[in-house]
Order: C-alpha cells, then structure tokens, then sequence
C-alpha cells in the first residue's frame, strides 16, 4: 500500500501490534528503572537502621552493658521523680540499653523488664549470662573441641573474644568457648577481639 508521500504504510493491524510492542517494552523499562531505583532506596536506607546511635552518647543502640552496682532502680521515666517499677539486685548481670536520655538509660534484661537506669550505675564492662542449662564450654570455637566446663543456666560470666558463632567466656576462674547461641548479652553475629 503506497502512501501519499512516496513511502509505505502499514496495514492498521500492524501499526496496532508495533504499538502494542512499545508499550510493551516501555512498561519492562518502566518495571527496571522502579525496581533499581527501589533497590538503591533501601541500599541507602538500611544502613541508617543498622546505625542508630544515641542522641547523648552517640554510641549505638541497641547496645549491652552490665550493672554496676548491686542494686539499681529501674524507673518509669528518666528522672527520680518517675516511679520505681524494678530493682535490679545482681551486680554484673547484662542488660540491653534500648534508649537514652539526659544522664539516664533505658535498659531491659533477657526478660525484658527493665526501665530508666541512671547511667552512673552501669558499666561498659561486657557480661553475658548463660541461656542454656550445660552449656559446654569449648577449648577452642569448635564443637568437636575438648571441653573444659560445663555452666549451669542462670550462671553471669564476662565476656571476651567472639567469633561468628562462638565467644570466649570466663566464670570463677574456668574459661572456654561457648556457642553464641546459648548466651544472653551477646548479638548472634557480633564480633570481639
């Protein structure tokens, strides 16, 4: 079919199927150019989660420190004229700091009781406590390394080294590797030298 100036046009079913075509690939463009730009959003955004730092000491939270003293009030907002809703009785038990605010710290214990802690009664000092009844604690991060001790559940013990999967603990003078897993106070996938 000849068309006024000269060329050839396609007969209307086949201009149809090239704009069917088009549009075609514009909405696969389309479809890429979302799904890089979503993947570049959340490359960009999950990093800031991960990060989250305190507004007073710029440390990062959630974060484990221990108890100081032997005897801390856990209240129901930062300040002492809050309500006292938990006394925590056990000097060097690990607990997680969640918030901050002023001199004071939001912190929960594997349980997740907890409350506001003047920041004075904790410590930087890393303890964890055992989760898991006979907890075997290895010669070296391996299960199929000897055994040194076992540790009751319940049992407070300082943190060392850790490795993917395993951290060096030491209770009453007996140390050794202990799957991360069974302790509480420590992130699965934290690393320490």
């Amino acid at each position: 079919m000849a068309h006024e100036d000269g060329g050839h046009k396609n007969p209307p079913h086949m201009a149809e199927q090239e704009n069917f075509v088009h549009r075609q690939q514009s909405r696969q463009d389309m479809s890429r150019t979302l799904s890089a730009l979503l993947l570049s959003a959340l490359t960009i955004a999950l990093p800031a989660v991960a990060e989250e730092r305190g507004p007073v000491t710029n440390l990062p939270i959630p974060r484990y420190v221990s108890l100081k003293a032997d005897e801390a009030n856990a209240r129901r907002g930062p300040g002492t004229d809050h309500r006292i809703d938990w006394v925590f009785k056990r000097r060097d038990m690990p607990l997680r700091v969640v918030g901050e605010f002023s001199h004071w710290r939001r912190v929960v214990d594997r349980d997740g009781a907890g409350g506001w802690v003047h920041y004075t009664l904790l410590s930087g000092v890393r303890t964890v406590i055992v989760d898991e009844d006979m907890a075997a604690l290895h010669a070296r991060p391996a299960e199929d390394a000897p055994v040194n001790a076992y540790a009751e559940a319940g049992v407070v013990a300082r943190l060392g080294e850790c490795v993917p999967g395993w951290c060096r603990i030491s209770a009453d003078g007996t140390r050794g590797w202990v799957e991360t897993a069974a302790l509480w106070g420590v992130g699965m996938d934290e690393t320490r030298e």
